[in-house]
């Protein structure tokens, strides 16, 4: 699990500034030379991680679940660090796949794409939020392949993209040979993870280790069912009730901006359900660059695009500024920017003190997914001159 937390993370958004200013260095370095004044005015150009998640959800993974919803926001808080060699930061995407669950459809292969390529981190956390377990049929080859076709991968040789499958059944199931599947993948430039929940010696024995190395990707094996241990810290009621705080700076606008305001609490909800330190963990990554939600909410609208208020349409406005001239909603959407950003700054240096708390403690937090994804994710990105901060 802590692998996985770790994956999550990494996934989010890459900012560059034109073909010069990619995670690749040696091109950076070969553009520069020949042409600097055009990388200095060239739009900056986006660079991903882009992360698909290919989870077993037949009856005895239920444990797997658990931890991909418990440690979804560790993942995220470690990827707000990640930065191209030339200090700019990537995003992250992820992908969410299912398969081996019966109640899926047959014809398909008993998969589906729960949610493609998204950098919406309630939505990311709603979809896993609705995995259930029941059955199955685990076909390893035939769910690599699907999320090979289906998902918009790019072309970018700069971006990092990765697939991590969990599972616990033999690698080889299904009419797909995992192997076409891996050769497609190196095709797309995908790596290929692959995380066995069982003992180490018997994913080898059923063909998960060589489902990894066909593409230079890793072999995992996991506790699936361990439990997670979180550490609590003297600083999380505060972060907890800053986090509802920052809710109230949110300004929901157009015509799904009531429901995705209401998802964002949906979300911490969930998050409190599965415990208190999960809020907190969820909480830092809402105040990190990484939690961005342009398309409803008119605080990171503004900020991502100026102009969106001469576009905006009365009814497209919640009611507190219906009626308002657009000097007085730009003066309104300052104010909640400015309330925001010390809310976010209060919560990065609780959080700050927090993890020199648990660095201090005797324990050490647990969480078999994401520690197998982190691990992963930062060998793979080097290789793209990718680093931590």
């Amino acid at each position: 699990m802590k692998h996985l937390n770790k994956v999550l993370g990494t996934a989010f958004a890459l900012m560059a500034t034109g073909a010069s200013y990619g995670c690749n260095l040696k091109a950076q370095e070969k553009e520069n030379t020949v042409l600097v004044t055009q990388s200095i005015v060239e739009k900056p150009n986006k660079h991903f991680v882009k992360i698909a998640l290919l989870l077993d959800t037949s009856n005895s993974m239920d444990g797997l679940i658990n931890q991909a919803k418990a440690q979804l926001w560790d993942i995220v808080n470690e990827f707000t660090h990640a930065k191209c060699g030339n200090d700019t930061r990537p995003m992250l995407q992820i992908a969410l796949y299912e398969y081996g669950n019966d109640n899926l459809s047959s014809r398909e292969g008993y998969i589906r794409q729960v949610l493609g390529f998204s950098d919406d981190l309630d939505e990311i956390s709603e979809k896993l939020f609705s995995l259930t377990t029941n059955g199955g049929e685990e076909y390893c080859g035939e769910v690599i392949q699907t999320s090979l076709k289906q998902l918009d991968w790019g072309k970018n040789s700069d971006d990092l993209k990765m697939i991590f499958i969990a599972g616990n059944e033999p690698f080889t199931q299904g009419k797909l040979n995992y192997r076409e599947a891996a050769a497609n993948a190196k095709e797309k430039d995908v790596i290929v993870n692959t995380i066995f929940c069982g003992n180490f010696q018997q994913g080898i024995n059923t063909e998960w280790k060589s489902g990894a190395s066909l593409t230079g990707g890793e072999y995992m094996a996991i506790d699936h069912n361990q439990q997670i241990v979180h550490i609590n810290t003297p600083y999380d009621d505060v972060i907890i009730k800053l986090n509802s705080k920052l809710n109230n700076t949110y300004i929901s606008y157009g015509s799904r901006g009531y429901e995705k305001k209401a998802l964002q609490s949906a979300q911490d909800s969930n998050a409190a359900e599965l415990e208190e330190v999960v809020v907190v963990k969820r909480a830092v990554s809402k105040s990190s660059r990484l939690y961005k939600n342009t398309e409803w909410d008119l605080v990171d609208a503004v900020e991502d695009d100026e102009a969106v208020l001469t576009r905006l349409k009365e009814q497209d406005l919640p009611k507190e500024l219906q009626g308002k001239s657009k000097s007085e909603i730009r003066a309104y959407v300052d104010d909640k920017k400015a309330e925001r950003e010390k809310i976010q700054k209060e919560i990065q240096e609780l959080n700050a003190k927090r993890e020199a708390y648990i660095a201090q403690s005797q324990e050490q937090e647990k969480g078999e997914l994401e520690n197998a994804m982190l691990s992963a994710i930062k060998s793979q990105a080097s290789k793209k001159n990718m680093k931590w901060d």
